[in-house]
């Protein structure tokens, strides 16, 4: 897996670069935004940890063109730990998961396998480590007020047979609801499901913000609703759902 790390500190940067190459991922590094987005734009890399504050741009600009450029690119942003509009920003522009600073490089390689492993990009993992948003029927394809879903591909057409483009971390939120049709799922299962752990505060707005993104794929509005909120309870799916299994 290439691992693309953006970070203007230059000691931060070459620590994070040895640390992940230790963990068995292959290395670039970019040093700002100009280089980040020519580095992505190349190919060849499988996800990006971009830090949100840097001299020439905001990562949360190179976030936004990334998501328009390759949607299916998975983006982890580091932000400072107080930013928390800048975190909102970024998951609401596509972002797949955040990390605030200072954090354990450990906790970093966690938050990339996790986002690799849901994607099926992780290649050789153990089934028994796959992530919750990944598990179910890893072979299906699921059919719903006239749009089907694709596990194996990891698409979406629309009624008119029309992509329906979402990142990879909002059809694996998609999926949380489709194998559930019906159930009431609170904000702290669908954060476990989704990221593998639980909101870390109860005014954390990370899951209604990836629940948003969703719900404007789908012009969910008020004539139209797949995703039911109920108040001080979650999210309900409330469509039928036909599973249909099927081969690679």
């Amino acid at each position: 897996m290439n691992i693309l790390v953006v970070d203007d500190d230059a000691e931060i940067r070459e620590l994070l670069g040895r640390y992940l190459e230790g963990q068995g991922f292959e290395v670039r590094l970019a040093s700002g935004a100009s280089e980040c987005e020519r580095v992505a734009g190349a190919g060849g890399i499988d996800l990006v940890v971009l830090d949100v504050m840097m001299p020439d741009g905001s990562g949360l600009d190179v976030c936004r063109r990334l998501r328009n450029r390759r949607p299916s690119l998975p983006v982890i942003l580091l932000t400072a730990l107080k930013e928390d509009v800048d975190r909102i920003i970024g998951l609401e522009l596509g972002a797949d998961d955040y990390l605030g600073k200072p954090f354990n490089p450990r906790e970093l390689v966690a938050r990339i396998r996790a986002v690799l492993r849901r994607q099926g990009r992780l290649a050789g993992d153990d089934s028994s480590e796959t992530s919750p948003a990944a598990q179910g029927s890893p072979d299906a394809r699921y059919r719903f007020e006239g749009y089907v879903a694709d596990t194996v591909s990891r698409s979406v057409l629309d009624p008119e047979g029309r992509d329906v483009p979402l990142t990879g971390s909002e059809f694996d939120l998609l999926r949380i609801f489709l194998d559930r049709p019906g159930r009431l799922l609170s904000r702290d299962t669908v954060s476990e499901h989704l990221y593998g752990r639980a909101s870390p505060d109860p005014l954390d707005r990370t899951v209604d913000v990836a629940m948003s993104r969703l719900r404007r794929k789908f012009g969910d509005n008020g004539v139209f609703k797949l995703f039911k909120t109920v108040r001080n309870g979650g999210y309900q799916f409330s469509a039928r759902v036909v599973r249909e299994m099927r081969d690679r």
